[in-house]
């Protein structure tokens, strides 16, 4: 699938999961704590972004041309680390992980996971349509302002929860792109690949007319619900 709908799969993923990851009863020491509306909106953008990195191993990619040459380098490395695309990067052990490592950073290096957050941001504001198509200096610049802005008001939030909407937003790509005939090899390195094939052609009429717009409807109906309980739990607290 294209980098949009990723990206999109993954805010809905995180809208959806964090009732549930919220629950002591399912989750038991690993729940996130009660999200406010400003943790819930960073933690979407940051799903969002995170919806986009498996593709990391595809050297022509949207994550491989943000940077130019060296995100470039960079990814054709990766994929011919991991076997190429939709190999390595596309597995649930690829999704762990990336969200114990981003969860470790947040903890132990505070520059440099709020440079990992900067770039994440940037792929999630990207991907769910924030840019320019045809004009791409304009697009990465207008990225990074977003990006940088939405970094500095995210600093002093409690982020706690960024190794599930790391987790989370991987698996919603992964899950994505199982819907092609291509498949993913979720188990990896075991090689069996696992594709329900209810999408015929990325970027197809399927994937714009169909799955395009049942994520943008999900989304916006989740958000409206997520932000209508905490206004409500915030006005009974008062009361």
């Amino acid at each position: 699938m294209m980098g949009h709908t990723h990206a999109l799969s993954g805010a809905l993923a995180w809208l959806a999961a964090v009732p549930l990851l919220s629950r002591t009863d399912l989750m038991h020491q690993y729940a996130i704590p009660h999200l406010d509306t400003k943790q819930l909106a960073a933690g979407t953008v940051v799903c969002a972004g995170a919806a986009l990195l498996p593709d990391i191993d595809h050297h022509n990619g949207r994550i491989a041309n943000t940077l130019g040459p060296i995100s470039q380098h960079f990814c054709k490395w990766v994929g011919k680390a991991t076997g190429g695309h939709r190999h390595g990067t596309h597995s649930i052990l690829f999704a762990v992980a990336m969200g114990w490592g981003v969860d470790w950073l947040a903890t132990h290096q505070r520059y440099a996971w709020w440079a990992v957050l900067f770039i994440i941001v940037g792929f999630g504001l990207r991907g769910i349509g924030l840019d320019f198509e045809g004009k791409e200096p304009q697009s990465a610049l207008t990225d990074c302002a977003l990006a940088a802005i939405a970094v500095w008001w995210m600093h002093d939030l409690d982020m706690s929860f960024v190794g599930w909407a790391i987790g989370v937003g991987c698996v919603a790509h992964i899950i994505g792109d199982c819907l092609t005939p291509q498949g993913c090899p979720v188990l990896w390195p075991v090689p069996w690949r696992f594709e329900v094939p209810v999408v015929p052609r990325t970027d197809g009429k399927v994937e714009h007319m169909v799955i395009v717009p049942l994520l943008i409807l999900g989304t916006v109906i989740l958000a409206v619900r997520s932000a209508l309980g905490e206004t409500a739990t915030q006005w009974l607290n008062k009361g």
